[in-house]
């Protein structure tokens, strides 16, 4: 493939085929695209050197899961970073099999894998790989968060070496069709382990109200997924007069019990991260970036923006391990914040937005909820969630949410919610008709739901009147969507366009084997799946 670079892991790649230009539609050069290749060829060489069949060791599952982590979408776009990154693979790799390199055996144990074949391989080969691939990736960023939690699974672990394993070396059609799969069983453990992590650590999420107006005074926005992060900031900036807003997918932060306490984490700053430049723009407060999310800022903004974690960009200060935010901290008093109250709005004119619906929230209310689907109080439930992006086509999901009968729920997660996060549309019974989840790893706590609904009404989740309208940009949806799969889940409406990386009979067989389809129009979808069957 002779292109300057070739990527189509996200859901707005260029023409639905592949950016290949200079840069992607991310931000991404070509310069930065190649060496996220170089990256995950070395890890698949790194995977080669595990010889263990039944375990990994901790340290390198760490390099691993950070190194496939770097290369989800909008993390890391600085070079210097992810060479630095390579490097840590490869002295892994020889630290497993030393003096390797030097044997002429061709054990393999030494090679690294040249993404040009997978990219160059026949189409349903290469389809099958980046669903794995893509797949791994988004998992690696949940396994990550529950790591700086303390909670590890070797399964998980060693799922890892063995997907990038097949990456590298499996042909056989069906066999990678099966580790499809596979990705989508493991990642079920993965998010169980993450909710674990994130419940023990800062306690069950609790039906919340946020604020999205900012208060006049020095202020700092905290974006990305990483709740440790948003712990140590809070716990750093305590006494100093400055306030704390979330952005994004930290929004959840506000249920949970132990982060609730901080009375200066005040409420949600701005929707979802393809809006940051907009709404960063001559903010006058510094951001913090925890984890994918990231744009390229605008030179507006570019000197308050701070990154930590795997999260690099050129220029920008990085918070390194030690996870003292003092730059930031000096930043946010230098700038003052606003001299007075902002009252600002979500998309649909709503000051404010409720979160927290875990599925330990909601089926505290199992019986209400039963009681008024067999009273016929509610007639649907709705899944409406997934990730944002600037694609036309998203407003999709407001018009679909607005347009559902008063009598349905809708469930949401990830940041596609703040399309609609901000409607107020009734309750049924007491209990919001819009119930945010969470995170996009807060998926774990929507299929928990859905199983003990189908328990309550004997029959299976299927059977649920329960319907997936389902939203994708990057490589968490890929995982998630794999899991719902595994689990057998049918009639998935996915939007706004399907993966570039699906190849024709691919495609194919996930229409014929589970129903999966593209998003029509609201009416039109919301007439179809509205066929549950519950007795």
């Amino acid at each position: 493939m002779d292109k300057n670079m070739f990527c189509f892991q996200c859901e707005q790649t260029i023409g639905c085929s592949g950016c290949t230009g200079n840069s992607g539609v991310c931000g991404k050069t070509a310069d930065t695209a190649k060496l996220q290749d170089e990256l995950t060829g070395a890890l698949i060489g790194l995977a080669r050197a595990v010889d263990s069949t039944t375990a990994v060791s901790k340290k390198t599952s760490q390099v691993i899961i950070e190194g496939l982590f770097t290369t989800v979408t909008n993390v890391n776009f600085d070079n210097a970073s992810i060479e630095s990154m390579i490097q840590k693979v490869r002295a892994e790799k020889e630290r497993l099999a030393p003096d390797c390199s030097k044997c002429q055996s061709p054990c393999g144990k030494t090679d690294e894998y040249d993404m040009q074949q997978l990219w160059n391989a026949d189409e349903d080969t290469r389809s099958l790989k980046s669903l794995i691939l893509f797949g791994i990736r988004g998992m690696a960023a949940y396994a990550y968060h529950a790591a700086v939690l303390g909670h590890e699974d070797d399964e998980v672990n060693l799922f890892f070496c063995e997907a990038l394993f097949k990456i590298g070396y499996e042909e056989n059609t069906e066999t990678l069709l099966s580790t499809v799969l596979k990705v989508g069983e493991i990642n079920l453990k993965c998010m169980a382990l993450l909710d674990k992590a994130n419940t023990e650590t800062y306690g069950t999420p609790e039906p919340t109200e946020v604020t999205l107006t900012v208060e006049k005074g020095p202020f700092i926005v905290v974006t990305g997924h990483d709740l440790k992060d948003l712990q140590l900031l809070l716990e750093q900036t305590s006494g100093k007069g400055i306030n704390i807003y979330t952005h994004g997918e930290m929004l959840p932060a506000h249920a949970y019990p132990f982060l609730k306490k901080f009375p200066h984490l005040k409420g949600n700053f701005g929707t979802a991260w393809q809006n940051q430049q907009k709404e960063f723009d001559h903010l006058p407060a510094p951001i913090l970036y925890t984890t994918n999310c990231l744009m390229p800022p605008k030179n507006s903004y570019a000197d308050r923006v701070f990154t930590t974690e795997v999260v690099a960009f050129p220029g920008t200060v990085h918070i390194d391990e030690k996870k003292d935010f003092t730059p930031v901290i000096e930043k946010a008093l230098e700038l003052g914040g606003y001299k007075e109250d902002q009252i600002r709005t979500g998309i649909n004119g709503g000051t404010k937005v409720t979160t927290g619906f875990g599925h330990a929230a909601i089926l505290s209310h199992a019986d209400t909820v039963i009681k008024a689907v067999k009273s016929g109080d509610i007639s649907h439930f709705f899944l409406v969630a997934g990730c944002d992006g600037a694609k036309p086509g998203r407003n999709y999901y407001t018009e679909f949410v607005k347009q559902t009968p008063s009598d349905s729920v809708i469930l949401t997660l990830a940041c596609g919610k703040f399309r609609f996060n901000d409607l107020d549309l009734g309750e049924i019974g007491g209990l919001p008709r819009l119930m945010d989840i969470g995170q996009c790893n807060d998926a774990y706590g929507a299929i928990q739901v859905a199983v003990a609904l189908a328990d309550a009404f004997e029959c299976s989740v299927n059977e649920l009147p329960l319907s997936f309208v389902l939203s994708w940009y990057e490589q968490k949806a890929v995982c998630i969507l794999l899991t719902l799969l595994h689990l057998g889940i049918k009639n998935i409406r996915l939007g706004p366009s399907l993966p570039a990386f699906l190849s024709p009979n691919i495609l194919n067989f996930l229409v014929e084997n589970y129903g999966i389809g593209p998003i029509t129009t609201p009416e039109e979808d919301i007439k179809a799946l509205q066929s549950g069957c519950v007795q």
